[in-house]
């Protein structure tokens, strides 16, 4: 049994190419060459034996100037031009401007410039089971232009696909929030998220020559059917984590009031005036209404 083939990576190599400005004088020398022989002959006394030398001459340089002329071809600034001879890769020109290479060898240009990709929303189920809405905005170019146009089929179609497998793999990899503030989430930690994510893009297309300069969050949500509730919960935990702290302040105030009050002997409480005292206080410092005085004018125990 045969064993199968494995894939072979492409490496982008520099093309043999001259600059066309060059060949382009040399061809309008040609030209006022053909112009000139024609003219003088045609002027002239020419013997039958300067007939076929002049059919020759005159056959031959309209021939070489298409022959010429068959080998431009512009690169514009941040554009390459893969060289293939016969389908064979020969090379990469990177050259911009006017360029010449032999007129049997083709040449199939490509954009290295940015591009920028804003991937749709996707629902995704993050790590504890919610369904999310995210989408990435993803800014890639062209680094080798030999595996882009050899090693995948369509680059550009390649490189959507992988931007959503590697939204949805973050999107689930991690938590949309956390109100205890101990895990990496979604929501809280957009810097580490993001390189995590360019990190993976970067894996995921050094193999069709990409690279990813520049990657975020463009949109992140839970999904419409449990906003409502997940709303709620959030409230809820942002008003009990308030609460404890209100509790905690409260309770540090009274401990300082009551220690003041022992140290400078202001008054002097046993422990049912105390529990009392530390009620009062409480009731003071946590109340969400304001307090109404009360005047006391008898005693603790009447």
């Amino acid at each position: 049994m045969s064993e199968s083939k494995t894939h072979s990576a492409s490496t982008e190599t520099g093309a043999w190419s001259i600059s066309g400005y060059l060949m382009l004088i040399l061809m309008v020398v040609l030209v006022i060459l053909t112009t000139a022989r024609v003219l003088g002959f045609a002027s002239g006394n020419p013997s039958e034996d300067a007939v076929p030398g002049f059919i020759a001459t005159i056959a031959a340089l309209p021939v070489a100037i298409v022959f010429m002329a068959s080998g431009f071809y512009m690169i514009q600034p941040n554009q390459a031009a893969a060289i293939n001879l016969f389908g064979s890769y020969r090379g990469t020109d990177r050259n911009h401007g006017l360029r010449w290479v032999w007129p049997w060898m083709t040449k199939t240009k490509i954009s290295v410039r940015a591009n920028n990709v804003v991937s749709e929303k996707l629902k995704v189920n993050d790590l504890r089971g919610n369904p999310i809405e995210i989408a990435a905005n993803v800014v890639w170019r062209v680094s080798d232009t030999a595996q882009a146009l050899f090693d995948v089929d369509d680059y550009k179609a390649f490189v959507f696909v992988q931007i959503e497998s590697a939204v949805r793999s973050i999107g689930s990899r991690y938590p949309y929030d956390d109100i205890e503030h101990h895990e990496v989430t979604l929501r809280g930690h957009h810097d580490q998220i993001n390189a995590e994510l360019r990190t993976e893009l970067n894996a995921r297309l050094v193999l069709a020559g990409i690279t990813v300069d520049e990657c975020g969050l463009t949109h992140l949500a839970y999904a419409p059917e449990i906003a409502g509730a997940m709303l709620r919960r959030q409230q809820a935990e942002a008003v009990i984590s308030a609460r404890k702290k209100l509790v905690e302040g409260a309770v540090s105030m009274v401990e300082m009031a009551l220690t003041q009050l022992s140290e400078k002997n202001v008054v002097e409480l046993d422990d049912e005036r105390r529990a009392a005292m530390v009620s009062n206080l409480m009731v003071v410092l946590c109340g969400e209404r304001d307090t109404q005085p009360v005047v006391n004018t008898g005693t603790l125990y009447q």
